[in-house]
């Protein structure tokens, strides 16, 4: 055999461990969480219920992250505490779960600096257009100011998650 041929192979055993890894499937979370939570800078998202993290999720953020959302699009996920208020099985991108921003003290803010909050900040699936990335989509910040995972993961967040559940979104 060849280098060219050691090489080939190299390669595809590489590209099969990334994707047997990418697919492992993990058991059905059979608990309703009472909380999610959101770390901005780890890109990472718990479902909680009590103490029990039922699930951890790698997530996309908007793409300036940092930051306490100030105004609409500037393209930040808020920071804080909210409420998953409702739902829609319709959405653009797949389904999605509304974050209760802007809240009271946020519109004020706003307000004191002339500017719109924005809104319709979603934790929500992949868009028609890049469902093939799958989990690679986290490797990099897409959304508006959303929380973004893939399809899969949403399917199981709808379920997990009711609506009226504690969102907490840390920096």
């Amino acid at each position: 055999m060849n280098n060219s041929h050691k090489f080939f192979y190299l390669i595809l055993v590489f590209l099969l461990s990334i994707f047997i890894a990418c697919s492992k499937k993990q058991p059905a979370i059979h608990d309703k969480a009472d909380k999610v939570l959101v770390f901005k800078a780890k890109r990472k998202m718990q479902l909680l219920k009590g103490n029990n993290v039922l699930r951890t999720y790698t997530i996309a953020l908007g793409e300036s992250p940092e930051g306490h959302k100030g105004k609409e699009g500037d393209e930040r996920t808020p920071e804080g505490k909210y409420t998953l208020d409702w739902r829609n099985a319709k959405s653009s991108c797949y389904k999605s779960l509304h974050v209760s921003y802007p809240n009271e003290q946020d519109r004020k803010s706003a307000e004191e600096k002339g500017v719109s909050p924005g809104g319709m900040i979603m934790i929500h699936g992949l868009h028609p257009s890049i469902t093939w990335v799958g989990r690679f989509h986290t490797l990099y910040d897409w959304t508006n100011g959303c929380i973004g995972v893939t399809n899969a993961e949403m399917d199981e967040i709808w379920k997990a998650v009711p609506d009226g559940t504690t969102i907490e979104i840390k920096p």
